[in-house]
C-alpha cells in the first residue's frame, strides 16, 4: 500500500469533519494514495473516491453471526495510530504514522483493553518515521522493522531502506542496515520461517534477504527471489513452506502462485489461481490461513479485482483451487486491493473490503467454510468511520482476549466475535511449575499448539501483524485480576507445529501473588487453565 488519510485533527472536529466528508466527499487533509514506485503521485488535496450514497454504518440484523464492536479510548496519536504489533507481554505498540513515536497499550487490571492505558515509549532512531514497511516480533520478544514507503514528516515517499530493532525490555531502538547492495525496501513484505529465521524482501524487485541476529547485529544473507516482490504477500504452510500470489505474472483469467522450499531455499511455480485476482494497479488482497476446514488447513487468497470480486480458496493438504464468493452491496462489488483481514478463534475470517481500488465505503465481512468445503461470506457491523474509509486504511492484530484489534489511522477498536475455536485448537500446557516467583526470569513452559493454526491477522506487503506465539496469561484466583508473562525463546515460530515445544517467560514484579490460573494464548486462542502458586 502507498496510501494514508492524514488527520490531525482532535476529537470534536473529527465529528464536524465527518459531517463534512459525508456531505460533499472532500478530504479534509492529504490522501496519499497508492502509486507504482517511480511514478508521479496522485495529487494528495483530491478526495478520496466514494461510491454510492454516504449511508453510514451498516448494522447486521440481531439473528447474524455479527460481531459487536468496541472503541479504546484517550488516544494520543498525533498524526494517526496504524499497523498494530502484539508484543509478547501482552502489551499492544500502535505506530503514530510517519513520526518516530509508538505508544504502548496496556491492559486494564482485568485483561481489558478498551479501558486500557496509553503510554509513549522511546522515540525511533533518528530520521526514521516510516509508514508502511516490513515488520515480525522475534522470537526473542523484540520487534524488527525495516523499509518504509513513505518517511518522515509529510509522508515523503521514498521507500526508504532504513531499518531498527526495538527491545522492549531496554526500551531501546538500535539502527540496522539494509542488505548489502540494496537500494530500497519500501512497502516491504517479511515472514518468520519455523526456526525463527527472519525473511525479508525489497519491495521493488526481486530481491530478499534472511536475517541472522545476534544482540544488536544484524547479518545478511541474499536469497534468490522468484520474480519482483511488490505488492505481494508471504502466507506461512503448515509444512514450513511459504505461499506467494504473484501479481506480476498473470494471464487473461489467473495469476501464477509459487511456494518457497524453506530446506531447500528456492521458490518454484507451483501452479495458478482459478480467478485472476490483481488489478492493472497490481495490488492484491490478504491471504489468511484457517484451520477451519482441511487436513491441513485452508488460505482464503482475497481479490483486489473490482470486476469480478471472486476471492479464491486454496485447500493446502490437496494442493488445489477454488473460486470463493464475491463480496456485494446494493449491486456493488466490494474487494481488498491492500486489505487487513484476522482469523477469528472460531476459525472464520474477519475481512474489510470497499468498492474499486482506493474507494470508499469500507464495510466488513466473515468468511466462513461449511464441512463440506463451502464458503460463505456475511456481512457484519461496520465501525464507526468505515463510511469514509478504503480498504487499505485498516489494520487487525488479534489480542489475548480473543477480539481483533483494528486501527485506521483515526480510530482503534475491538471486535467481539461470537464464535468459539473448536477443542483441539486449544494451546496445552504440559509442563510449568506449580510454584512461581513474581519478579523471576527463564521460568520454563512446554506444550502444544503454542504457535497456534494461523499468523491471527495478516495484510500482506505494508505491514504484518502476526500473533503466533505463546502469551502467558495468569489471574490472581481471588481478585481476578491478570498479568502476563513476557515469553520468549520459542522453539518454533511455524504454525501447525506438531509434537511438544517450548518457550520461557519472567513474571513482573507487579503481579499479585497467592493462587493463580496460568493459561496461554496464542491467536486469541486461551488453553484451560493450570494451577499455579505465585509468591
Amino acid at each position: 500500500m502507498k496510501s494514508r488519510n492524514l488527520l490531525r485533527v482532535g476529537a470534536s472536529a473529527l465529528a464536524v469533519a465527518g459531517l463534512f466528508l459525508a456531505a460533499s466527499g472532500a478530504s479534509a487533509d492529504p490522501n496519499y494514495r497508492p502509486y507504482k514506485y517511480g511514478i508521479t503521485p496522485i495529487d494528495p488535496s483530491l478526495p478520496i473516491p466514494h461510491v454510492g450514497p454516504y449511508t453510514g454504518q451498516y448494522v447486521a440484523p440481531l439473528t447474524s453471526r455479527s460481531g459487536k464492536w468496541k472503541y479504546v479510548g484517550n488516544l494520543p496519536f498525533t498524526s494517526g495510530p496504524w499497523n498494530a504489533k502484539l508484543l509478547t507481554d501482552g502489551t499492544v505498540l500502535v505506530d503514530d504514522s510517519c513520526t518516530s513515536q509508538w505508544y504502548k497499550l496496556t491492559p486494564d487490571g482485568k485483561g481489558k483493553y478498551e479501558d486500557g492505558t496509553w503510554s509513549v515509549i522511546a522515540a525511533m532512531p533518528s530520521g526514521y518515521s516510516p509508514l508502511y514497511f516490513a515488520s515480525q516480533v522475534l522470537p526473542d520478544g523484540r520487534l524488527i522493522m525495516n523499509g518504509g514507503e513513505y518517511n518522515g514528516s509529510g509522508c515523503i515517499a521514498v521507500w526508504t531502506k532504513l531499518g531498527a530493532l526495538y527491545d522492549p525490555v531496554k526500551n531501546k531502538w538500535t539502527s540496522v542496515a539494509a542488505p548489502t547492495g540494496w537500494g530500497s525496501i519500501g512497502d516491504a513484505e517479511s515472514v518468520l520461517l519455523p526456526d525463527g529465521t527472519y525473511m525479508l524482501a525489497d519491495c521493488c524487485d526481486s530481491s530478499q534477504a534472511l536475517a541472522s541476529i545476534s544482540g544488536t547485529t544484524v547479518t545478511w544473507t541474499a536469497q534468490t527471489g522468484y520474480g519482483n516482490n511488490d505488492e505481494e504477500a508471504f502466507t506461512p504452510l503448515p509444512n514450513g513452506d511459504v505461499l506467494l500470489v504473484d501479481v506480476w505474472k498473470t494471464g487473461s483469467n489467473y495469476d501464477d502462485y509459487e511456494i518457497y522450499d524453506t530446506a531447500a531455499g528456492t521458490w518454484s511455480l507451483a501452479g495458478q489461481t482459478p480467478d485472476l485476482l490483481t488489478t492493472s494497479a497490481k495490488e492484491l488482497g490478504p491471504a489468511p490461513l484457517t484451520p477451519i476446514y482441511g487436513r491441513r488447513g485452508t488460505i482464503i487468497q482475497f481479490s483486489a479485482n473490482s470486476s469480478s470480486g471472486v476471492s479464491d480458496i486454496y485447500d493446502i493438504a490437496s494442493g488445489t483451487w477454488a473460486s470463493g464468493p464475491v463480496m456485494e452491496v446494493a449491486g456493488t462489488i466490494y474487494d481488498c486491493a491492500d486489505a487487513p483481514a484476522a482469523t477469528l478463534p472460531d476459525g472464520n475470517v474477519l475481512v474489510q473490503a470497499s468498492p474499486g481500488v482506493y474507494k470508499s465505503p469500507s464495510h466488513f465481512w466473515e468468511f466462513t467454510i461449511s464441512k463440506l468445503g463451502q464458503v460463505t461470506a456475511t456481512q457484519v457491523d461496520d465501525p464507526k468511520g468505515a463510511s469514509n474509509d478504503p480498504s487499505y486504511a485498516g489494520s487487525f492484530v488479534m489480542l489475548p482476549t480473543g477480539q481483533a484489534l483494528w486501527d485506521d489511522f483515526t480510530l482503534v477498536a475491538t471486535y467481539t466475535p461470537k464464535g468459539r475455536p473448536k477443542g483441539k485448537w486449544l494451546p496445552v500446557v504440559s509442563s510449568v511449575s506449580s510454584t512461581l516467583t513474581v519478579g523471576s526470569s527463564g521460568n520454563a513452559i512446554s506444550g502444544t499448539n503454542f504457535n497456534g493454526f494461523s499468523l491471527g491477522a495478516s495484510y500482506g506487503d505494508d505491514g504484518q501483524m502476526s500473533t503466533n506465539f505463546p502469551l502467558v496469561r495468569i489471574t490472581n484466583n481471588t481478585t481476578g485480576d491478570v498479568c502476563f508473562g513476557r515469553s520468549y525463546n520459542f522453539s518454533t515460530m511455524g504454525v501447525w507445529t506438531r509434537g511438544t515445544t517450548s518457550a520461557e517467560f519472567d513474571i513482573p514484579a507487579s503481579c499479585e501473588t497467592g493462587a493463580s490460573t496460568l493459561q496461554v494464548v496464542v491467536n486469541g486462542i486461551a488453553s484451560a487453565g493450570t494451577a499455579v502458586t505465585l509468591s
